[in-house]
């Protein structure tokens, strides 16, 4: 079988590197795997193909993470996100199809990287958001999706609020994969789905459930203020990274 988006195996060894290291990161906290796979293949190839199999792959991902989170997922606040990402993620397309991922992904990150210099200096919510800014992330997060980092506006909503470690990680695994699934009809309906996207998911397989079962366990062998302070570095560095790539 011929290596999909006409890689050469340097590239293809790369990518699946890159996937390694980013199902890892995402079997660890919940999240990263778009923003990780997006900036480092995207030094191979172009990030416009890998934007649909980062979708595919997480939906594939949670499949095999849902018998150990089920019990722990905030299922009203995945609805309410999800409520909000509904609209957002249609728009979020038809901008990104317009304007490029790039523009979108340098507007996002420059937020979050403002808003992890917020949490990182200490500061915190004394309590839970309510209905109406949990639907106002999930649109935020919806439109973000159209440049394939959804992910890091509820992360970084997330990380401001007391939530236990393992609801946090439980619930953005699943608020995400619902996400996913909207958003790859949208995403079918754009053109932006081709055969070869079905035979990257195949190719990476083994590499990402090798990953993700790894950093699930090293996230039980991790104390709830160490997971806080990863995912906010993480997401620090993942919108930097995400910024470098779109001023390139």
């Amino acid at each position: 079988m011929a290596l999909p988006f006409d890689l050469t195996p340097a590239a293809a060894a790369w990518i699946a590197l890159v996937m390694f290291g980013a199902a890892f990161v995402r079997g660890y906290s919940g999240f990263g795997f778009a923003a990780l796979m997006l900036t480092g293949a995207g030094l191979v190839t172009s990030p416009y193909h890998l934007m649909p199999v980062v979708v595919f792959a997480d939906v594939v991902m949670t499949a095999g993470q849902l018998r150990g989170i089920w019990s722990k997922v905030d299922w009203r606040r995945a609805m309410l996100l999800l409520a909000g990402a509904l609209p957002g993620v249609p728009i979020g397309v038809w901008l990104m199809l317009r304007i490029g991922p790039d523009t979108g992904r340098a507007v996002i990150s420059v937020f979050i990287l403002m808003m992890c210099g917020l949490l990182l200096s200490g500061w915190r919510m004394q309590r839970q958001a309510g209905q109406a800014a949990n639907v106002g992330v999930g649109l935020a997060s919806g439109l973000a999706n159209g440049a394939a980092i959804g992910g890091l506006p509820v992360v970084a909503f997330f990380s401001a609020q007391p939530i236990a470690a393992a609801m946090f990680r439980a619930t953005v695994i699943v608020y995400f994969t619902l996400m996913d699934l909207w958003t790859i009809p949208v995403m079918g309906a754009s053109g932006m789905i081709e055969r070869q996207t079905f035979v990257a998911v195949l190719f990476g397989l083994p590499v990402m459930l090798a990953g993700l079962w790894l950093g699930g366990r090293r996230f039980h062998a991790t104390n709830p203020e160490g997971f806080r302070r990863f995912a906010i570095v993480l997401l620090a560095a993942l919108a930097a990274l995400n910024l470098i790539k779109a001023l390139a």
